[in-house]
């Protein structure tokens, strides 16, 4: 489906609904005709519309590269999510976008070795980089992938990680869980800390999402392992409220995520919001 006009809504139909954890799901939509909805790069979000209930900023979970259907993986955690949450495979919903600036695959990221750094949800937005990198794996180095959660249960995408990402040549996955838990061999502890005991090298492009507080400490523990500001991206999507910038409540600074992002490389942020502090 073609449309150059992102605040123009299309109207989408349900196709797979995936339970990924016990407060997220992966809904796999297309249009009304069977396909596609649009074209986006990783790292840009939709804006999801139920008339009548509300509208959220979501990010698109799937990579470009999937070209029969889009997904978005949505945590329920208010009104809207919840009744997102409630509907079924065949059920309609309304989508606009795509929404943003995008992740440098193309440019800053080819060539390089990468490294993803998710917590929780956060994993939902690297999700398409991700598996953009791995489509078209000759374009780029060395991948990690370091993730967390508060406990096995919360990874989002397990099933992936596990039988496709963690067999993949070139590609390192790194998982750990908040609190020790039965049945889990792996790595306990939080991400922040985790990503120090791996002790990366400094030749790569690092990419982080998750909680602010997350994002804060990573930051400042890749910097102590000598990562400069320049080499680190991260996604701010949970601050876009009309995408559009017209309303003033994302803004960071001088920047506004709505028009400037939501993806921003370090040093191009004047400071950092307060919940980042």
């Amino acid at each position: 489906m073609e449309n150059n006009e992102s605040f123009i809504p299309y109207v989408g139909k349900i196709i797979d609904i995936r339970q990924e954890t016990p407060d997220v799901k992966t809904f796999s939509v297309v249009g009304l005709d069977g396909k596609k909805l649009f074209e986006h790069i990783p790292g840009q979000c939709a804006m999801l519309i139920v008339p009548g209930v509300g509208e959220s900023m979501i990010s698109i979970t799937s990579s470009p590269t999937l070209e029969t259907h889009m997904e978005f993986s949505i945590k329920k955690c208010g009104m809207l999510t919840d009744y997102l949450h409630s509907l079924e495979v065949g059920d309609e919903i309304t989508v606009r976008g795509p929404y943003g600036n995008h992740f440098p695959v193309e440019t800053e990221l080819k060539g390089k070795n990468l490294l993803f750094i998710a917590g929780g949800i956060g994993l939902a937005p690297l999700r398409s980089v991700i598996n953009y990198c791995r489509h078209y794996r000759d374009r780029y180095g060395k991948i990690d992938i370091v993730y967390g959660s508060r406990s096995k249960d919360d990874l989002v995408d397990y099933q992936e990680i596990i039988n496709e990402w963690c067999k993949e040549d070139g590609l390192n996955v790194h998982l750990t869980i908040d609190r020790e838990q039965e049945g889990w061999d792996g790595h306990v502890g939080f991400v922040p800390n985790f990503v120090k005991e791996l002790g990366f090298d400094t030749n790569k492009t690092a990419i982080i999402c998750g909680p602010p507080i997350m994002i804060k400490f990573t930051l400042a523990g890749l910097q102590e392992l000598g990562f400069e500001r320049t080499q680190v991206y991260t996604t701010m999507e949970l601050k876009m409220k009309c995408g559009l910038g017209k309303c003033g409540r994302c803004n960071i600074g001088s920047k506004y995520v709505c028009k400037d992002g939501p993806v921003f490389r370090f040093d191009e942020l004047d400071e950092l919001p307060e919940e980042y502090e």
